[in-house]
């Protein structure tokens, strides 16, 4: 699944560093992603895991590293089985 969230980020995220550099627990902010990347991000990974992130998981928490993103996706996968 972090392959996958790394792809997306690359794709979607548009930082100005190498994805690849990032460590899965490395702040996704401190590396350039911004609100509107967020945004994109949050969507892309919507269509690419076929979840929907409720109001209450839409926080800088959830995204602040690819860690956090498995987790949260994770989350709401188990939340819907």
């Amino acid at each position: 699944m972090k392959s996958r969230i790394r792809e997306i980020l690359k794709t979607t995220g548009k930082l100005p560093v190498d994805v690849a550099t990032l460590g899965d627990e490395a702040d996704l902010y401190n590396a350039g992603l911004t609100s509107f990347g967020t945004v994109e991000l949050m969507m892309a990974l919507e269509d690419a895991f076929e979840v929907e992130f409720p109001d209450n998981m839409m926080n800088r928490r959830n995204f602040a590293s690819i860690a956090a993103i498995e987790s949260a996706i994770r989350t709401i996968q188990s939340e819907h089985v």
